[in-house]
């Protein structure tokens, strides 16, 4: 049997016996559809944790939540599967509030409260550092999120956490990639399991796999409080949004472009590239075996 089949059957015999759910899932919908969809997001990230080994050493993660569909998701699919038996970690969810006009502090902190989910919320003042160093018109983006991972690695090591989680899903990860690929001239993009520079946190996307279309059925479905984004979510014209329109012109050309694409990320052959880095190009002769391809 396969790693896939044997995860469809783990989530089987754990699934909800009697009717019982955990809390979380008390009002959501009861419906073919949406359990289709809850079981596989589950299988995706179970399928994430086996190919990238997410759960070895793992004791405490935190829970980056930002307020959005996406964290929101990941946060209640952990919650499920850590009901079910198959997450053995302490979960930590964490709200970095960046000080942006108009924030709702108290939308996170309650609805955290009231499912019962141990949380930190943490003020730290980005917004203003971000305004003052962005030119006008410049995206603010890549500011703002490394000030925002490096105050969620210092919080992870304050809260003896060793794995900071992030809400990204497969089309962060080809959008990453495609802007790497046309702006940077570089073949890299968001990896799902990552090490930080101290070599003392890791850095984990268990949504990976998970297609943005399903995250967003499932936020709407749980009807999560979402807060929408007040800085970068206010420009227009960002790279990563070209990169997104790219996509989903092509899914629509071509329909499964997407994960065909998500596939070729896991299956590279460095010696039909040009990274001499890489590839042993140099020493490569007549005569000697050719490399086989990937």
């Amino acid at each position: 049997m396969n790693i896939a089949a044997n995860i469809a059957d783990e989530l089987e015999t754990a699934a909800d016996e009697g009717g019982i759910v955990h809390a979380l899932f008390a009002d959501a919908p009861v419906s073919v559809s949406f359990n289709k969809l809850r079981k596989r997001l589950l299988r995706q990230i179970r399928q994430a944790f086996v190919d990238f080994g997410m759960l070895r050493g793992q004791q405490r993660w935190l829970i980056g939540l930002s307020g959005g569909k996406d964290s929101y998701g990941l946060l209640a699919l952990l919650l499920d599967l850590q009901w079910r038996g198959l997450l053995p970690v302490e979960l930590i969810a964490c709200n970095l509030d960046q000080g942006q006009p108009n924030f709702p502090k108290h939308i996170l902190p309650d609805y955290l409260t009231r499912i019962g989910v141990k949380h930190r919320i943490e003020y730290r003042d980005t917004y203003s550092i971000v305004k003052e160093k962005v030119p006008e018109g410049a995206t603010y983006c890549s500011l703002c999120s490394r000030l925002r991972r490096g105050n969620l690695y210092r919080i992870a090591k304050e809260e003896g956490c060793d794995a900071l989680v992030l809400g990204h899903h497969r089309e962060d990860i080809l959008e990453t990639f495609f802007m790497n690929f046309f702006h940077g001239g570089r073949l890299a993009s968001m990896p799902a399991k990552l090490l930080n520079d101290e070599g003392n946190l890791m850095v984990l996307r268990p949504l990976a796999y998970c297609a943005e279309d399903d995250m967003a059925k499932f936020a709407a479905a749980m009807q999560f409080p979402i807060i929408p984004c007040d800085l970068c979510g206010s420009q227009d014209g960002l790279q990563r949004n070209a990169m997104k329109d790219m996509l989903a012109d092509i899914e629509r050309r071509m329909p499964g472009r997407k994960d065909t694409m998500l596939r070729a990320l896991a299956h590279v052959n460095p010696s039909h590239l040009l990274d001499p880095k890489l590839f042993d190009f140099a020493g490569l002769m007549a005569g000697q075996t050719a490399p086989k391809s990937s």
